[in-house]
C-alpha cells in the first residue's frame, strides 16, 4: 500500500484514536523507531507532563523485542524545550530515530517547526516521529497516522496473541490515499504483519537504491 514503505529520513506523525489508546500509539511509535535501518540509539524526547501517560517499562520493552539499553529518555519542562532538544536529536547523524512527544495543544509545534524538523531529518537521515496528544494541525510531516489498540488473536494452546494495532492513514504527502488496516507486531521477525491470510500493507523495511532507505 505504501510502495517502499515509510521514508526513513523524514517526519511522521502518530495520533491516538482516543484517550485510552495512548499506550497503543506510544508502542506503535516505538516499534516504528525500532524498524529504522540505521544503527544507534532511539532517543525519546517528551514533555514532563506526558508522564501522565506512564513511562516505558523495561521488561515490557524487552517483550516487544526492544533493548531497553538502546532507548534514551529525555524529559523537557515545556513544549519549547522539547522541540529544541528534539531538533538537536533529529540533526544528529549518530541517532537511529527520534521520538518527539509534546503535551496538549503544543502551539509551538506548527508548520514552521515541522518544516525545520523535516529538513533536519532529510540532512541527517534520522527518522523523526511525532507522538501527538491533540487534534491534527497543518504540518510538514510525510505521513500522519491514527492508532488504536486492537484485540489480539490467541495463539496455539491459548497462548497470548501478538500486539495488534488498528491503523488509519490520515495523510500522505506522497499522494497515497488514506486507508485503514489491522496489523500485528511479530517480535521474532521484528516486523509488522497482517493478522489474517492475504497481502499485508507494505510496512516493512526496503531499499530503493543506494542512499535511499525506507523504514517500517
Amino acid at each position: 500500500r505504501l510502495g517502499d514503505g515509510l521514508a526513513a529520513a523524514a517526519v511522521h506523525e502518530v495520533f491516538a484514536e482516543s484517550a485510552g489508546d495512548g499506550g497503543a500509539a506510544a508502542a506503535f511509535t516505538l516499534l516504528l523507531a525500532l524498524r529504522s535501518p540505521r544503527p544507534g540509539p532511539i532517543v525519546w524526547v517528551r514533555q514532563a507532563a506526558a508522564r501522565l501517560e506512564g513511562r516505558p517499562y523495561g521488561p515490557g520493552l524487552a517483550d516487544l523485542g526492544i533493548d531497553p539499553l538502546r532507548l534514551i529518555l529525555v524529559d523537557g519542562r515545556d513544549c519549547l524545550a522539547v522541540l529544541r532538544a528534539g531538533a538537536d536529536v533529529t540533526a544528529c547523524g549518530a541517532v537511529a530515530a527520534a521520538i518527539i512527544e509534546p503535551w496538549g495543544q503544543a502551539p509551538q509545534l506548527d508548520l514552521t517547526a515541522t518544516r525545520r524538523l523535516a529538513m533536519a531529518a532529510a540532512k541527517s537521515g534520522v527518522t523523526c516521529l511525532l507522538l501527538r496528544h491533540h487534534e491534527p494541525r497543518p504540518s510538514a510531516a510525510a505521513s500522519r497516522w491514527q492508532v488504536a489498540a486492537a484485540p489480539s488473536r490467541r495463539l496455539a494452546a491459548g497462548a497470548p496473541g501478538r500486539p495488534a494495532f488498528a491503523l488509519t492513514l490520515l495523510r500522505h504527502r506522497g499522494g497515497v490515499a488514506g486507508f485503514s488496516t489491522l496489523l500485528e507486531w511479530d517480535r521474532d521477525r521484528g516486523i509488522f504483519a497482517a493478522p489474517v491470510p492475504g497481502p499485508a500493507p507494505a510496512l516493512a523495511v526496503g531499499r530503493a537504491g543506494a542512499g535511499q532507505r525506507r523504514a517500517a
